[in-house]
C-alpha cells in the first residue's frame, strides 16, 4: 500500500516525521505537491520532514524578512529577495525549503 502525501494531514504549527524516504521518493513528493503549497518539506539522509508554518511562525518570518530587506537597503548592499526556495542535492543527500531567503552580491 502506497500512502499519497495528500491523504496526510498535518495541522499548522506542527510537523510530520517519516524516516527510511529515499532520494528518489523526496523528488517524487516534490513533484507531487508542487510548488504552490503552505508545508515546508526538507529531507535530509533519508529523514522527510513535512512542516506546515503557523501564523505566528509566518508573522515572525514577515518581520525578520523586513528587518533583513531594511538593513541591507541602509547599508547599500545589493540583494535578491528569492523568497521561499527549495535547495537540494542528492550528493549530500539534503533538502531544504527555506521561509525567506536572499542572494547578496
Amino acid at each position: 500500500m502506497q500512502v499519497k502525501l495528500k491523504q496526510l494531514i498535518v495541522p499548522p504549527g506542527q510537523q510530520l516525521l517519516i524516516t527510511d524516504v529515499s532520494w528518489l521518493m523526496y523528488e517524487q513528493l516534490l513533484e507531487e505537491v508542487g510548488e504552490k503549497r503552505g508545508s515546508r518539506i526538507n529531507y535530509s539522509e533519508g529523514v522527510l520532514e513535512i512542516m506546515v508554518p503557523s501564523l505566528e511562525h509566518e508573522s515572525d518570518k514577515v518581520i525578520i524578512g523586513d528587518l533583513i530587506t531594511a538593513l541591507l537597503e541602509e547599508l547599500d548592499i545589493e540583494f535578491i529577495s528569492l523568497a521561499s526556495t527549495t535547495f537540494k542535492s542528492e550528493l549530500m543527500k539534503q533538502g531544504l525549503e527555506a521561509d525567506n531567503c536572499f542572494y547578496i552580491y
